[in-house]
C-alpha cells in the first residue's frame, strides 16, 4: 500500500532541518488543474495564488511545514501596547533586483495592500497603521488588541517600493479586470527562495533559485516548471509517463490507479479546506432566478428546504469515493475554534424539503442559476452536477454555469459585483482560525469597514457581527471560543450556508520526490527534494 497521509509526509519532513541543503541540484516539474493567473500576491485571494507567491514573496512572518508561524522578514517582534506591535526587520535582506529590503516597502505593502484594486483588504484592514521607526523598525498598530495578527501577516506578501512605483504597479489590479496591463501581473520582485523567470498565463511558469535569498532551505531543486493542465486524466497520465514529478488535485477514484502504477504514489490527508454552498440573501429579487419581484432566499423555509435536500453521504461516497469529510460547520476540525457538537450536517429529508418549499409559496418549485468553477476544488463540478439531481428530486431546477476559476472568479467575488444567485465555494482560513471565517464570510457585506468581502450572498445578522468583533480582540482562549460556538449556534439555525464536506489532499507524486503536503493545500519549494 502507496498511499502516505499528509500528516505523515509532513513529520517526515520536519525531521530534517532547512539548514541541511541537499547539493546536488535539479529541475522540478509540477502541475495544478487551475492557471496561476497573476504573478501580483495581492490581487485575488486564493490558495493556490498565495501559496505559490510565497515562494517568490514572503511576509514579515511565515509558516513552516506544520503551519506553525515562524520568523520571515521579521526576525523578532513583541507586542508594547495591546494595540501596537514592534516588528524589528532582517538586515541584510535583498529583492531579486538587488533592491534592499527596508521598513518603507512594508509600510508601501500596507498601503497597496488595503487600497484600491487589492483581494486582500480584508487581511490588511486588521492593520490600522504602519509606523517606520527606522531602516529596520515598524510599529504595527491595530484598531484592537489581536490574538492572531501574525498568522494574517503571513499573507500580506511584501513587495519592493521603489521597484512597484518605477513600475506604475502602486496599485493592485482585481481579479475580473483586464489585467495584462499592470506590470506586477505579469512580472515579479520578491525576496522569496525563488524568482520567476517567465510567466504566461495558461501556459507555463518557470522558477529559479534566488542565489541572493537570506535564508536557507532543505531543497535542492534549482528550476522549477509548472504547467496548469485542466484535464485530471492528462494529468495523471503525464505523472505515470515521468513527464512531470507532482500532479494535483488527483481524482480520488485515480488513487488506485497511482498505486498500481510503477515509479509513482498517491499522497493524501486532510485538508483544512471546507467546501460549501452560498445563496443570494440581500438582494429583494435574484439576479438569476424565474421568481421575480421576491427573493426566496431570503425565506428561512427555502434555506431548510436546500439543506434537507442535500445528501452529503452520497456525495462522499458517489463523488468523492469515500474521501470527503461531510460537514456541518463552515470550518474544519484543524482550524482553532471548530466546535464538534456542531459539526453534525443537516438531515437528508427530502420529503421534508417539499414540504417547507410549499408553505414557503413554492410547492412547484423554482428555478435558480449556480455558478461553479470547474478547475478549483477536487471534483468541483461533479459536485455541482450533483447538487443539481439533488434539488430537482425536491422539484427546484438549478441552471448550472461552471467556468475555469479565472471566469468564475471574476464574476461572483466583489471585484465582479458578486454576480451571482446560488454558488459553490471552498475556504481555508489562512490564519488557521475561525476568526478568519467569521470577518470574511459571515459578517455583512461592508466595504468601508471592510468586512465580509467575501460573503458572496451576503447573509447578514447584527449579531454575528457583534460576536465577530468581539472574536478578534479576545485574548482570553476560553471566552474567545465560547463567542465562537455562539456565533456559529445562529449560523446553523439560520442556514446562513450549506456546508458540504472538508475536501481531501490529493496529490500524485513521483517516487524519489520528497515534499511537505501541509493541510493547507499550499506548496512550499523550499521543502522538495529530488533525489
Amino acid at each position: 500500500m502507496k498511499l502516505r497521509h499528509g500528516i505523515l509526509a509532513a513529520t517526515a519532513a520536519a525531521a530534517i532541518a532547512l539548514s541541511a541543503p541537499v547539493v546536488k541540484a535539479e529541475t522540478f516539474k509540477f502541475a495544478f488543474q487551475g492557471n496561476l493567473s497573476s504573478l501580483d500576491p495581492h490581487s485575488l485571494n486564493e490558495t493556490f495564488l498565495l501559496g505559490s507567491l510565497n515562494n517568490v514573496y514572503e511576509g514579515l512572518v511565515l509558516y513552516d511545514d506544520n503551519l506553525k508561524v515562524v520568523p520571515g522578514l521579521a526576525e523578532s517582534w513583541e507586542t508594547i501596547e495591546p494595540t501596537k506591535w514592534k516588528f524589528n526587520l532582517r538586515k541584510g535582506v535583498k529583492f531579486h533586483n538587488g533592491n534592499d529590503f527596508t521598513a518603507a516597502d512594508v509600510k508601501f505593502t500596507w498601503e497597496r495592500a488595503i487600497g484600491e484594486g487589492s483581494d486582500q483588504i480584508a487581511r490588511a484592514s486588521k492593520i490600522k497603521n504602519v509606523e517606520i521607526v527606522d531602516d529596520h523598525t515598524v510599529i504595527i498598530e491595530t484598531p484592537a488588541p489581536n490574538p492572531i495578527l501574525t498568522s494574517d501577516l503571513v499573507n500580506i506578501l511584501i513587495m519592493d517600493k521603489e521597484w512597484s512605483e518605477a513600475n506604475n504597479t502602486a496599485n493592485a489590479t482585481s481579479a475580473s479586470a483586464d489585467n495584462s496591463g499592470n506590470f506586477a501581473n505579469l512580472n515579479s520582485n520578491g525576496t522569496g527562495p525563488f524568482k520567476v523567470d517567465e510567466h504566461k498565463a495558461d501556459v507555463k511558469t518557470t522558477f529559479s533559485k534566488f542565489d541572493g535569498y537570506w535564508g536557507s532551505m532543505k531543497s535542492n531543486v534549482t528550476k522549477i516548471e509548472f504547467t496548469p493542465i485542466k484535464e485530471a486524466a492528462t494529468r495523471v497520465a503525464a505523472l505515470i509517463s515521468g513527464e512531470l514529478d507532482l500532479v494535483y488535485p488527483v481524482p480520488v477514484q485515480d488513487w488506485k490507479r497511482l498505486e498500481e502504477a510503477k515509479g509513482v504514489k498517491p499522497l493524501a490527508g486532510p485538508e483544512a479546506r471546507t467546501i460549501f454552498l452560498g445563496m443570494d440573501q440581500g438582494r429583494d429579487e435574484l439576479l438569476y432566478s424565474n421568481i421575480k419581484g421576491k427573493n426566496p432566499f431570503k425565506d428561512i423555509r427555502v434555506r431548510q428546504a436546500f439543506a434537507h435536500a442535500l445528501n452529503l453521504d452520497a456525495i462522499k461516497k458517489k463523488v468523492m469515493r469515500g474521501a470527503a469529510t461531510p460537514s456541518g460547520l463552515m470550518i474544519a476540525p484543524q482550524i482553532n475554534g471548530h466546535i464538534p457538537e456542531l459539526n453534525t450536517p443537516y438531515e437528508y429529508d427530502p420529503a421534508k424539503s417539499k414540504e417547507l418549499l410549499a408553505a414557503a409559496g413554492y410547492p412547484d418549485g423554482f428555478e435558480v442559476t449556480m455558478d461553479c468553477p470547474n478547475n478549483r476544488y477536487v471534483n468541483d463540478e461533479k459536485i455541482c452536477q450533483a447538487v443539481v439531481s439533488m434539488l430537482a428530486k425536491v422539484g427546484v431546477k438549478v441552471d448550472l454555469l461552471a467556468q475555469p476559476k479565472s471566469k468564475y472568479f471574476g464574476k461572483v467575488l466583489a471585484t465582479g459585483g458578486y454576480d451571482t444567485s446560488f454558488y459553490l465555494l471552498g475556504w481555508t482560513p489562512g490564519t488557521m482560525d475561525a476568526e478568519n471565517v467569521f470577518s470574511s464570510l459571515l459578517t455583512c457585506q461592508n466595504k468601508e469597514e471592510k468586512k465580509g468581502l467575501f460573503n458572496l450572498g451576503n447573509y447578514c445578522n447584527p449579531k454575528i457581527d457583534e460576536l465577530t468583533a468581539k472574536i478578534g480582540s479576545e485574548t482570553d482562549q476560553a471566552k474567545r471560543n465560547a463567542l465562537i460556538k455562539e456565533g456559529f449556534t445562529i449560523l446553523k439555525e439560520e442556514v446562513g450556508y450549506l456546508p458540504l464536506h472538508q475536501q481531501p489532499l490529493s496529490w500524485g507524486v513521483r517516487e524519489g520526490v520528497e515534499l511537505n503536503q501541509r493541510a493547507d493545500n499550499a506548496l512550499d519549494f523550499r521543502y522538495v527534494v529530488i533525489n
